[in-house]
């Protein structure tokens, strides 16, 4: 099979698309042919150096977010699905007791072990999960990463409620992509922040009512305008340090603030008496587990999310699309996917680019439109 390999750490430059040995699944596993992959933030960290996740190992074949065709035989020979990931081992005593986000022997799909920048992937069976009709390869690629992790946090973590009103840092990221459409599907008031112009006018361009530029405005007395001075009732962070007081601010009386990145650093300074006098609740999102994240694509198939593709590219073209998305790393950046992606070179043809071209917070927006699609033989 053609893959996309790097024997080394460094520059967009050390990818290379190469020859291996069709993947041979396990006992458990299934073989399918990948049709699409998103560029996930991890691919970038790995590839620059060091490994970040236990277990990785060079030479490494990134890509945690795929979908495809199931080609090996059997009842679900044929299948369009999309994969999960996150493997736990299944047998631990936290994954017997349904706690499987935390089994010590996590295996991550393009982390620490063979990810989708490849023709072939052998993943775990019950970790591929059926991608509905009408719901392309590259929209269902875009989903596993940033829609998992914004799910867990709002709603697992966060518990979001309807009529409630959410405040997003990191506006143009796949992650707060995600949570703005979640939320507001739930019925929450979304407010997104950003210290860039150009990416809140993308976010605007999607369709988000509240945008807050957090370098020019004073982001508490923006967010008590909006709401009337009360303050927000959830702040979804990924970002740290660098927002984190003006994020308590913004939080009305008995407020929650959930995060789940470490972008400007990992420690924070807390003023304990506001906190406590205030009634503040600050939630920690771990990943999500494996239930969860079956919960969150049954409840993504009719919602009407989309993910918003910046680009496409086939697969020899790998390090161009890193090197799209590099001006955004920063030496601390979460393990969050961006907005590029990078598809086979069997499905994708030329290039295309659609940042915000179509309104994706009203479920109209596709991804990796002007795609050519060609099925590959499979062996």
């Amino acid at each position: 099979m053609r893959a996309v390999v790097h024997t080394s750490h460094g520059e967009p430059s050390v990818l290379r698309a190469v020859s291996l040995p069709d993947p041979v699944p396990g006992p458990s596993e299934v073989l399918v042919a990948v049709r699409a992959a998103a560029l996930n933030r991890l691919d970038l960290l790995q590839r620059r150096g060091p490994g970040l996740l236990p277990g990785f190992a060079l030479p490494h074949v990134p890509g945690m977010d795929v979908a495809g065709e199931i080609v090996s035989p059997g009842p679900r020979h044929g299948e369009r699905v999309v994969v999960n990931p996150a493997l736990p081992c299944g047998r631990c005593e936290l994954c017997l007791a349904g706690d499987d986000t935390f089994c010590g022997a996590m295996r991550i799909v393009g982390g620490n072990r063979q990810g989708g920048y490849a023709e072939l992937l052998a993943v775990p069976a019950l970790h591929v999960h059926p991608i509905p009709d009408g719901v392309s390869y590259e929209e269902a690629a875009g989903l596993p990463t940033v829609y998992g992790t914004a799910w867990q946090a709002l709603v697992v973590r966060g518990g979001l409620r309807r009529g409630e009103t959410v405040l997003i840092h990191g506006a143009g990221s796949g992650l707060s992509i995600a949570a703005a459409q979640i939320a507001a599907r739930l019925g929450a008031t979304v407010i997104v922040t950003s210290g860039s112009p150009d990416k809140l006018s993308r976010m605007a361009g999607i369709g988000v009512p509240h945008l807050i530029d957090h370098r020019t405005q004073d982001l508490g007395s923006a967010v008590r305008d909006l709401t009337g001075g009360r303050g927000a009732d959830l702040v979804f962070d990924h970002v740290g340090p660098a927002l984190f007081d003006r994020s308590l601010a913004a939080l009305r009386l008995r407020g929650r603030m959930v995060f789940c990145g470490n972008t400007t650093g990992t420690h924070v300074s807390l003023d304990l008496v506001d906190a406590f006098r205030r009634g503040i609740t600050l939630i920690g999102a771990e990943s999500y587990g494996t239930a969860e994240f079956g919960r969150m694509l049954s409840w993504y198939w009719t919602a009407g999310c989309k993910p918003v593709a910046d680009s496409v590219h086939g697969l020899d073209d790998a390090a161009q699309a890193h090197i799209r998305i590099r001006p955004h790393l920063t030496p601390r950046s979460p393990l969050t996917r961006g907005v590029s992606r990078t598809i086979p070179p069997n499905v994708a043809g030329n290039a295309t680019t659609q940042r915000g071209s179509s309104p994706a917070w009203g479920g109209g927006a596709t991804s990796g439109g002007g795609v050519r699609r060609r099925r590959r033989r499979t062996r």
